[in-house]
């Protein structure tokens, strides 16, 4: 008959084992002695030994074993009273070696049960390690020899130095016992020694004549001796029916029709969790919505009342720096107004992340000039530069469009931060900005070295004096900066006495335009470690780049998402004290019109032609670097011929090397600092200077090209003017006007220029609403400052009554969020006010032949710290014509009124 193995026999087998355990020695002896005798214990997974460790014992037992304690996640096992680590492992679980068993819950609940009842405790069903199986363990205490027979539970506790546990595998064993049901039949299993395959000797079993018997399965088996042979015969005890008798069998038709009861249980009950789930899920669904307008609610509330009282600092700061100040005081007031602007670039960095997480961030479509644009930028940072004394530089292709259509603003911010990193992380070498377009610069070539040449050794052209051939001579990340690839870019290094024209592109290309601008610098470089997280907000590189540098981290996040907002994207090469160069491209429109033509929206002024035609040489040896201020004064209508020292510049303006075209009307000598000799080229210079016509017309002016101010005492007296880069076009223009006295032809006032904008507002009477009377103070200083009548009230109840029909206001600024009141609610009464004066005024003009209608409509400018989309569209949902941020500037305040106050742009000029 077939032997029963259960549970308690299991726990006579395991207690059986446990005086033998004590005399073991090693780990080897462990398994061995487990394995061979794992016969008697059929239904065990694996056995496993684990000792009783006291903290204090910790180090000691740690020292003694060569390992370090785990706990079940393969982790340092943290401080605690006592361990139990498994020391003696069957090999079926070896996994278990190494770990703290109180480290999981529930062998940590089965040990102190065990030890507490002296007997055997099964743990519920878990999932086992190594099989992941459903399964229980069974565990032992392990006491002293001397443990008393009627030991109370603090003896045994006292008494336990181990633990024995056994692993059963539920799966498996519900396998096995499955295996014993085919039909109504019964299995007989025997066992053999089959060592000596003559004479084999029946283990298990009752004896039988396998040759005559059908269906006789063999396999065989191993206990862990390798001296002996064993098998397995499984056979039916009689004959198996057919399947189709089963069928026909009326317990198989009940067990069919039971089984289609099930299915459509099953499906009806799956139904109804599917319904339940879709239910949860609106539930969330509603949730979610209303999170979302939570934390709307809460970045305009915290917007508000951090940029409401920046309003206030700001802008007093700005009244103060309006007065007489002493050099301290102004120097004061000057960094606290910096501080300031930081602040609130911050928190304006900050919701555009929130924006973009939410995807209400738009991108508006505006004509503008990327040249006058990129300008601009470098400008931001040119005191910097010059602190640093490093070169910082533009350059934009030849065949980009002069103005394209895009988000200048937004483009600007991603320009920004770019070159605000590479500033702040540059202590020597250059800056070097460049535009052109994308099928030139092959942005995918830029990915596959970011992917490949990051941190690696590239190899770079350099001069015979061990300097690279870029712009300031220092190495740079990326390899295909240098010269050899650079002058490809130029579409003119063919012809050096062609005119230039700010407009030589494609026009019958796609109205897009993708552009690919690249920000090289030679920095300290993003350490290896550090490049996968570059973009992942609120990372730095390590701990010591805000300790350091400053920063939050926030900014390339920021940049990357506007790039794929413009249908670009980002990436940069970067190596270590070699530096890093960021590249990122933009999908634009081209624009066949001056984006002055859009006065109200012109971010900078046109360049002056009044040097077009003029010669000029430049000395300088980099190749890179004298292209791009040989672009400078292109843009300036300026003809360049470039020269590497002074003696070459000296033949060209003596006539030699046929250079005759430029000696005739050559009229400025640009000389690159680093490349003036004075032990040699002050002779040179004196003898330009002492031309043989002794004409004071033929006589070419000089200017020195500087990194730094410190410069200009150096080269003050030996030059004609010291010019200090980053250059700019309106700043060369500046300098060549003052230098050769040529006379500018006169513009009419740019509108982005305070005396337009006061133009704008003299006279007229203006209302502001605020509660804060700080910021009554600040909004009508600025208003007072080009003007206008400004009458303050706190209140929007005191706006309503003084805003009754007829008033002699031309505009009113409102503050959004007031007490009673606020700005919303407000200017809904005063459209209601409006639109009934405007139907009395038109029935009573209507009997009146040849009178006409004028509609009343007071302009209401939202002035408000909110920024958010939301606040915005609330605005002018109810009734407000426009938005102004606080704290405004002078540009912001003007695009506003220049849009509502009685007389407009187009009026005014």
């Amino acid at each position: 008959m077939l032997r029963k193995v259960t549970v308690a026999q299991m726990n006579y087998d395991m207690q059986c084992s446990l005086p033998f355990l004590f005399l073991i020695g090693s780990l080897e002896t462990f398994a061995k002695y487990t394995g061979r005798t794992s016969f008697e214990r059929p239904l065990l997974n694996g056995v496993a030994y684990a000792q009783r460790v006291f903290h204090h014992e910790r180090e000691m037992f740690e020292s003694q074993q060569g390992w370090i304690m785990n706990t079940m996640k393969r982790e340092l096992a943290p401080p605690q009273i006592e361990y139990a680590p498994v020391i003696f492992s069957q090999d079926t679980v070896s996994y278990l070696a190494r770990i703290d068993m109180m480290s999981g819950e529930e062998d940590r609940e089965n040990i102190l049960r065990a030890r507490t009842t002296g007997k055997a405790v099964l743990t519920n069903p878990f999932r086992l390690l190594g099989s992941n199986h459903l399964g229980v363990v069974l565990t032992f205490a392990v006491y002293r020899p001397d443990l008393p027979a009627d030991a109370s539970v603090e003896q045994r506790v006292e008494a336990t130095i181990g633990y024995l546990g056994g692993a059963f595998d539920v799966e498996s064993l519900v396998e096995n016992l499955l295996s014993k049901l085919a039909g109504n039949q019964d299995i007989v299993v025997n066992v053999y020694d089959v060592t000596n395959a003559s004479e084999a000797m029946v283990l298990y079993g009752p004896p039988s004549l396998d040759d005559q018997v059908p269906h006789l399965h063999v396999s065989m088996l191993d206990f862990g001796d390798p001296f002996r042979k064993h098998e397995m015969r499984c056979r039916y005890r009689e004959k198996p029916p057919m399947p189709w008798s089963a069928i026909t069998n009326p317990l198989g038709t009940f067990v069919i029709w039971m089984l289609l009861g099930y299915i459509i249980c099953a499906a009806w009950s799956r139904y109804d969790k599917v319904s339940e789930d879709c239910r949860k899920m609106e539930e969330l669904k509603t949730q979610a919505e209303a999170a979302d307008v939570a934390k709307s609610q809460f970045l305009a509330t915290v917007s508000h009342e951090i940029r409401t009282p920046m309003n206030g600092v700001l802008g007093m700061l700005d009244m103060l720096l309006g007065t007489d100040l002493t050099m301290t005081q102004k120097d004061f007031a000057q960094t606290a107004q910096m501080c300031g602007r930081a602040l609130i670039t911050l928190i304006n960095d900050v919701l555009d992340r929130a924006k973009i997480e939410a995807g209400k961030l738009e991108l508006e479509a505006v004509p503008f000039d990327l040249r006058s644009l990129m300008d601009d930028v470098i400008s931001l940072f040119s005191s910097k530069s010059r602190e640093k004394c490093i070169e910082l530089a533009v350059f934009v292709c030849d065949n980009v469009p002069k103005v394209v259509i895009g988000d200048p603003w937004r483009f600007r911010q991603i320009l920004t931060n770019l070159v605000g990193n590479a500033v702040k992380f540059t202590e020597r070498g250059h800056v070097f900005v460049r535009v052109c377009l994308a099928e030139n610069s092959n942005v995918e070539g830029n990915q596959v070295i970011h992917g490949t040449m990051n941190g690696k050794v590239g190899k770079v052209e350099s001069t015979a004096n061990g300097a690279f051939n870029t712009l300031s001579g220092f190495e740079s990340a990326d390899r295909r900066n240098n010269w050899q690839y650079f002058k490809l870019l130029l579409s003119d290094k063919e012809s050096l006495l062609d005119d230039f024209d700010g407009e030589n592109s494609n026009q019958n290309d796609s109205d897009r335009v993708t552009l690919a601008i690249s920000i090289e610098d030679t920095g300290v470089g993003i350490p290896l470690h550090a490049q996968d997280r570059v973009f992942t907000p609120f990372m730095q590189a390590d701990s010591s780049t805000s300790r350091n540098y400053g920063g939050t981290g926030i900014g390339l996040s920021i940049s990357k998402c506007l790039a794929e907002l413009m249908g670009g994207q980002i990436s940069f090469t970067s190596r270590p004290f070699v530096g890093s160069t960021f590249t990122f491209s933009a999908t634009l429109k081209r624009s066949y019109k001056d984006a002055s033509a859009d006065s109200s929206r012109s971010l900078s002024e046109a360049l002056p032609t009044a040097f077009k035609g003029m010669k000029a040489i430049l000395v300088d040896g980099r190749p890179v670097r004298s292209a791009v201020t040989r672009y400078h004064l292109k843009r300036l209508g300026i003809i360049v011929q470039v020269v590497n020292n002074m003696s070459a510049g000296h033949k060209v303006f003596s006539g030699l090397n046929g250079a005759t075209i430029l000696r005739e009307k050559a009229a400025m000598l640009f000389i690159e600092s680093d490349f003036w000799r004075p032990e040699t080229d002050v002779q040179l210079l004196n003898s330009l200077r002492e031309h043989k016509n002794g004409q004071l017309s033929d006589v070419p002016k000089v200017v020195v090209l500087v990194t730094s101010e410190a410069d200009k005492d150096k080269y003050g007296s030996i030059f004609d003017i010291v010019m200090c880069k980053p250059l700019r076009a309106s700043t060369i223009a500046s300098c060549i006007q003052q230098l050769l006295k040529v006379e500018m032809p006169e513009r009419k006032d740019n509108q982005n220029r305070p005396s337009f904008l006061r133009s704008l507002l003299v006279g007229k009477n203006i209302l502001v609403v605020d509660d804060n009377k700080v910021n009554l103070r600040v909004a009508a200083a600025a208003l007072k400052k080009y003007g206008a009548k400004v009458h303050c009230v706190e209140s929007g109840k005191d706006a309503i009554s003084l805003l009754q029909p007829p008033h002699c206001f031309d505009a009113c600024f409102m503050d959004v969020q007031m007490p009673e009141m606020d700005g919303f609610e407000a200017t809904r009464q005063i459209r209601k006010m409006e639109m009934k004066a405007n139907e009395e005024r038109k029935n009573k003009l209507a009997s009146i032949e040849g009178s006409t209608f004028v509609e009343c409509h007071l302009p209401v400018l939202a002035m408000t710290a909110d920024v958010i989309q939301a606040t915005y569209e609330e605005c002018i949902k109810s009734g407000m014509d426009g938005y102004v941020s606080k704290p405004f500037d002078e540009e912001q305040l003007y695009q506003a009124v220049s849009r509502l106050v009685v007389g407009t742009t187009d009026s005014a000029v």
